[in-house]
């Protein structure tokens, strides 16, 4: 299969997103924090976890994951470009696991990767890694609009596991 520079383009631009997300997340702590503490007036020395927690922002791992799991959810119903859709395959797709009990859920077949390079973090590895650690009632809606209502709400549980 030879790539048009477009399609590399883009592969690129989707791996450098991923990648950078894992690197930023420290500074977009800071930065999110900061804008918490002036959206509510707050002192610098108060607990940034309960604003971030009323304005229901999620902490930056599961931001990665929500916009990841989108594009995913895209992918799956055809509205996300071919070349990300074709990267990505159901357990039931395969003819050797057809038979598992995953091969009557919504999960995704994760690539097998030798090394923790480039490779372990491409797209179809660890999108279909974040698709397939979703509860079935998230993966299994049957709109985009209802999709982001219960990733969000999932994810922020996983965000805030505790009552504030």
């Amino acid at each position: 299969m030879v790539l048009s520079s477009d399609t590399m383009s883009s592969q690129f631009n989707v791996f450098i997103y991923i990648k950078l997300q894992s690197f930023l997340i420290t500074p977009h702590n800071i930065i999110t924090g900061s804008h918490a503490s002036f959206v509510f007036s707050s002192s610098k020395f108060q607990h940034i976890t309960p604003l971030l927690c009323q304005l229901h922002w999620l902490k930056a791992p599961e931001q990665t994951a929500f916009k990841q799991s989108v594009l995913v959810y895209k992918c799956l119903h055809g509205s996300a470009p071919a070349y990300l859709t074709d990267e990505l395959c159901h357990v039931a797709d395969v003819e050797a696991r057809q038979r598992l009990h995953s091969s009557s859920s919504s999960s995704l077949t994760v690539s097998c990767t030798r090394l923790l390079t480039v490779a372990d973090r491409s797209f179809p590895v660890t999108s279909a890694r974040v698709w397939n650690s979703l509860p079935d009632p998230v993966t299994s809606t049957p709109s985009v609009v209802v999709f982001w209502s219960q990733l969000k709400t999932h994810l922020f549980n996983i965000s805030y596991p505790f009552p504030l």
